[in-house]
C-alpha cells in the first residue's frame, strides 16, 4: 500500500511531522507520523517521542542521544557556552 492508497486522513498522519519544541511539551505544525533523531537520523514515533531541546528545536531518540547533542553544543570546542576557567 502506498500513501496515495491511503485515506485522506491516514495519509496526512503517514509521513514526517513537523512540530514545535517546548520546555515541557510540543506542538504539531505540519501533522505526520514521526520526527527524525537530530543525532542519529532514525524516524521516531510522536507516540514514542520523550527527548527533545526546546532551546535547539531538535528530537532525540533517547536520553543517549540527547546527552551527546549536549555535550557536542555546549562542551565541544568553539562552544559559545563553554565554562571559563577561573
Amino acid at each position: 500500500m502506498t500513501d496515495t492508497d491511503l485515506p485522506s486522513f491516514d495519509r496526512d498522519f503517514a509521513g514526517e511531522a513537523t512540530l514545535e519544541f517546548g520546555d515541557a511539551d510540543f506542538m504539531i505544525l505540519k501533522p505526520g507520523a514521526y520526527v527524525k533523531c537530530a543525532v542519529t537520523g532514525e524516524k521516531i514515533s510522536l507516540n514514542n517521542l520523550r527527548y527533545w531541546s526546546a532551546e535547539l528545536q531538535e528530537a532525540y531518540l533517547d536520553a543517549n542521544a540527547a546527552t551527546a547533542r549536549w555535550r557536542e553544543v555546549y562542551q565541544g570546542p568553539g562552544s559559545a557556552k563553554q565554562q571559563k576557567p577561573g
